[in-house]
């Protein structure tokens, strides 16, 4: 296996340090591009700054585009079909619907309280 030596200021090596074994993962995912695309979470992003209210917060679902897409991947995925990308796709759309969850169930209040 290759090796690589890098220069680092010592705050960010004793970081690194801390990683261990990991530090190969940590590097591998942050030359990868996003899981899924920017425009997903901007969209999110978006809502949420938009001070939504309750109702709407209520209402709040994914675009037809985001939805085709996670159809699409649970169908690969009941096939056994999932490439690596596509499963780790799949677990970020999980984390997203579990954070509208959260959002719906009014476990982040200080998103829907009045300033």
């Amino acid at each position: 296996m290759p090796k690589i030596t890098l220069e680092v200021s010592e705050e960010l090596a004793e970081q690194l340090a801390t990683m261990g074994d990991k530090l190969p993962e940590l590097l591998r995912q942050s030359i990868q591009n996003p899981v899924v695309p920017a425009s997903i979470y901007r969209y999110i992003l978006n809502f949420l700054t938009s001070s939504p209210t309750p109702a709407q917060i209520a209402a709040f679902k994914p675009t037809t585009e985001m939805s085709d897409r996670l159809q699409i991947l649970l169908n690969r995925s009941q096939l056994g079909k999932l490439t690596t990308s596509e499963l780790a796709e799949l677990d970020e759309y999980e984390h997203i619907e579990h954070l509208i969850i959260m959002l719906k169930s009014g476990n982040l209040p200080h998103l829907t309280s009045n300033p």
